[in-house]
C-alpha cells in the first residue's frame, strides 16, 4: 500500500507539472495520432471493401495514446544529468518516479486526444461489439505494461551510452513496422505472419486492436495472451538485470 501511495504521489505531481506544458503535449499527441491516420487513409483506399480496416485504425488511435512511453526523456535524462544520484537516496524503488510520469503522460495524451478519437468514430463509422471490447481490455492493459517495460529497458542503455534516445527511437521504429501500425499483422504475407505474431511488437500495439475489431479467432486470442505474458516476464527480468549492472557502473564512476 505504501508503494501505491508513493506512485500516486508521483502521478499527481506529474499531472500538475505537465499542466503547464500542455501545449507541448499537443505536439506529442499529434506525433502519436499521425501514423494511424495515415494508415487509415492508405489502407481504406487500398482495400475499400475491407470494412474492418477503418475500425482497426480508429481503435489503434486509442491504443497508441494509452501506451505511450517516453522513458528515454523522463529517465535516461536523469542519468545524464546526474539527478539519478538523488533518486537513489530515496527510500523506495527508483522506478516508481518514471512510472508515475508515464501514467501522467498517458492521462494527458488520452485527455487531449479524446476529441479527435470521438470525431474519428463519428466520421469513419466504427463497428465494435461489447464482447470484443471486453476481451480486448486485458490485452490493452498488458500492452501498456509491455510498452513501458520495453521502453524502460532500452532507456537503461543510458548507463553505457549517450545515445539512449537513438536506441529507444530504433525500438519505436520496430513497433511501427512490426507492431501493426504500418500495416495490420493480419495483412502480413503468410511466411511473415507467424513471426509478427510471436515478436513482442504486436503484443504491445496491434494485438488488443485485433481483438476489438474481431480480427482474430479464439485460438489466436489465447495464443496472443500467452505471448504477452511471456514478453512481460522477459522484459521485467531484462530490466532487473540491466538495472543492477547499470547502477553498479553508475556508482563506480562517481554518479
Amino acid at each position: 500500500m505504501n508503494t501505491l501511495r508513493i506512485l500516486g504521489a508521483y502521478l499527481r505531481r506529474s499531472v500538475l507539472q505537465w499542466l503547464a506544458g500542455r501545449s507541448f503535449i499537443v505536439t506529442l499527441v499529434a506525433n502519436q495520432v499521425a501514423p494511424p491516420l495515415i494508415g487509415l487513409a492508405v489502407w481504406t483506399t487500398a482495400l475499400p471493401r475491407a470494412g474492418s480496416i477503418a475500425s482497426y485504425y480508429v481503435v489503434l488511435l486509442f491504443v497508441r495514446l494509452l501506451t505511450v512511453s517516453y522513458e528515454n526523456h523522463t529517465f535516461s535524462n536523469r542519468i545524464y544529468s546526474g539527478e539519478l544520484a538523488d533518486d537513489l537516496l530515496r527510500p523506495h524503488p527508483v522506478v516508481l518516479q518514471p512510472l508515475g510520469e508515464n501514467l501522467a503522460l498517458r492521462f494527458w495524451h488520452l485527455l487531449i486526444g479524446l476529441p479527435l478519437m470521438m470525431a474519428a468514430v463519428l466520421l469513419v463509422r466504427v463497428h465494435l461489439q461489447a464482447t470484443d471490447i471486453a476481451l480486448a481490455l486485458p490485452a490493452l492493459l498488458l500492452a501498456a505494461v509491455l510498452q513501458f517495460l520495453f521502453t524502460y529497458l532500452l532507456a537503461l542503455s543510458a548507463f553505457w551510452t549517450e545515445q539512449a534516445h537513438g536506441v529507444v527511437g530504433f525500438g519505436s521504429t520496430l513497433i511501427f513496422l512490426l507492431g501493426g501500425v504500418a500495416a495490420p499483422i493480419t495483412l502480413f504475407p503468410p511466411g511473415l505472419r507467424p513471426w509478427g505474431e510471436a515478436l513482442p511488437f504486436r503484443a504491445m500495439m496491434g494485438f488488443p486492436v485485433e481483438i476489438a475489431v474481431s480480427g482474430v479467432t479464439q485460438a489466436e486470442i489465447v495464443g496472443g495472451y500467452l505471448w504477452q505474458v511471456v514478453w512481460v516476464a522477459t522484459f521485467a527480468a531484462g530490466c532487473r538485470v540491466l538495472w543492477r549492472r547499470g547502477i553498479r557502473r553508475y556508482t563506480a564512476v562517481g554518479g
